[in-house]
C-alpha cells in the first residue's frame, strides 16, 4: 500500500524491562482529554500527551501552541529474555493527514481545470508548483518534529540518539 503522508519508524532494545518502560512512560504522560472544559495546569515533569496501555501507547510532544506537523508515536513494548523491545512509528495526525490531502486534490483540481478549460499552461505549472510546495513544507517539517520527538523520547528512556533519524 502507497502512503502518501509521511512516516517513519524505528525499533530498539532497551535494557529495561517492560513495566519499567510503561512506568517511565506513565511518569511524564498526562492523558488529554480534548472534550473536557477544565483546564489542568502544566506540569513540568510531563513530556507527553496521550494514552498508555498495558504494553501499547500513543503520545505526542506537550506543546504550549498548535503544531500541523507535530508527529504522533504509537509505540509497543515486547518483552525479551533481558529487557524489552520497543517499536515506534511516527505519523502524522489525522487531521494533518485530512490537510495535505485536501490540498493536493484543490491543487490537482486547479491544474485539470487551467489546462482542460483555460489552456493557460502557466497557472497550470503554478498550481502544480503550489501542491508540491505544500508537500514538501510538510514533509521538512514533519522530519524535523520527529528528530526534537525523538531526541526527547531518548532522554526520557537515558538513551543516547540513534544515527538513523530522518
Amino acid at each position: 500500500m502507497v502512503r502518501l503522508a509521511p512516516t517513519y519508524s524505528e525499533t530498539f532494545v532497551s535494557v529495561m524491562d517492560q513495566q519499567q518502560v510503561m512506568e517511565r512512560l506513565d511518569g511524564v504522560t498526562r492523558r488529554v482529554n480534548f472534550l473536557e472544559t477544565v483546564m489542568v495546569p502544566p506540569e513540568e515533569s510531563i513530556l507527553f500527551n496521550g494514552d498508555l496501555k498495558s504494553n501499547q501507547f500513543t503520545i505526542s510532544k506537550k506543546i504550549d501552541k498548535a503544531d500541523s506537523f507535530l508527529p504522533l508515536i504509537k509505540g509497543k513494548v515486547s518483552p525479551l529474555a533481558k529487557g524489552c523491545l520497543i517499536s515506534l512509528d511516527y505519523s502524522f495526525f489525522p487531521a494533518t493527514v485530512f490537510f495535505l490531502s485536501f490540498w493536493g486534490v484543490v491543487s490537482f483540481l486547479l491544474t485539470v481545470l487551467f489546462l482542460a478549460v483555460f489552456q493557460d499552461w502557466k497557472l497550470a505549472a503554478l498550481s502544480t508548483l503550489a501542491g508540491i510546495g505544500n508537500y514538501g513544507f510538510a514533509i521538512w517539517h514533519f522530519r524535523r518534529k520527529v528528530k526534537e520527538s525523538q531526541l526527547l523520547f531518548y532522554d526520557m528512556m537515558d538513551m543516547k540518539a540513534g544515527r538513523g533519524a530522518p
